[in-house]
């Protein structure tokens, strides 16, 4: 069995591991919580028996596992394609660089990232939802947020609840698009979002989450949405909406996918 020569193992093969395993692991990362996770899980059940059966020389299975997977790649291209998307931005984002490979991997103390403030964001939004008060929040994971935030206009302030308050107050100028905030800084407002044309969304849903959707699948950020038709508070990520029964397990929820 020449599978692998571990007497012939070079630096250049651990660098090779690593680097598979790093983009395994992203993989991962953009299918995780999605739909895609089960045909992810279930390619790579496919992917490891064809390489049992090649390493036991069973030349009819595999063949036939070896045709499908060759086929299968078309066909991934339309199942993945929000994925690839990502996975596509996130390569090309300014984020995406060794300090960021080791902050995923834990090597970097969390005390020298700015982390978001999630409860005035909270309180604001409730404030909000009291009063039917209309409000579009997005806050910035790993993705840049560069594509949309030039269609705004550019702040520079720490996340507080009046701050955000008086920016979605109905007769205020700055109401109207959505909020960005990256880290603890809302760092642009009247941000033009992409709008999601999935047809799945329910017709209740108005514009404020269909943009909410489209950013979500474009980039990795998380939307709070406050509805000016009935003051429900939703929470999106990946394109999707996540569902939540108490403010206490909402505010927890976005605290790990931020920490993620």
């Amino acid at each position: 069995m020449d599978f692998i020569e571990f007497t012939d193992f070079r630096i250049i093969d651990a660098i090779d591991i690593f680097l598979v395993a790093g983009l395994l692991y992203y993989l991962y990362r953009l299918v995780k919580g999605t739909v895609a996770i089960n045909i992810f899980i279930g390619i790579v059940i496919i992917y490891g028996i064809w390489w049992l059966t090649e390493l036991l020389e069973m030349e009819m299975l595999s063949k036939i596992l070896g045709g499908f997977l060759g086929v299968g790649m078309f066909a991934l291209i339309v199942v993945f394609q929000q994925e690839i998307r990502k996975f596509l931005l996130m390569l090309g984002s300014t984020q995406f660089n060794i300090k960021r490979i080791f902050k995923q991997f834990k090597s970097i103390s969390k005390d020298s990232i700015a982390v978001t403030n999630i409860q005035p964001i909270i309180d604001s939004c409730q404030k909000m939802a009291s009063s039917n008060t209309g409000a579009l929040i997005v806050i910035k994971r790993n993705n840049s947020l560069d594509f949309v935030k030039s269609s705004g206009d550019e702040m520079d302030v720490e996340v507080n609840q009046p701050i955000i308050e008086s920016i979605f107050y109905k007769n205020s100028p700055l109401h109207d698009g959505a909020m960005l905030i990256e880290g603890n800084r809302i760092t642009a407002t009247r941000v033009i979002l992409p709008v999601s044309n999935d047809r799945s969304i329910p017709l209740r849903f108005g514009l404020r989450h269909r943009a909410a959707v489209g950013v979500s699948e474009k980039s990795d950020a998380v939307c709070l949405v406050v509805s000016e038709e009935n003051g429900q508070i939703s929470y999106l990520k990946d394109g999707d909406f996540v569902l939540y029964e108490t403010i206490e397990e909402l505010t927890q929820i976005i605290n790990n996918d931020l920490m993620q």
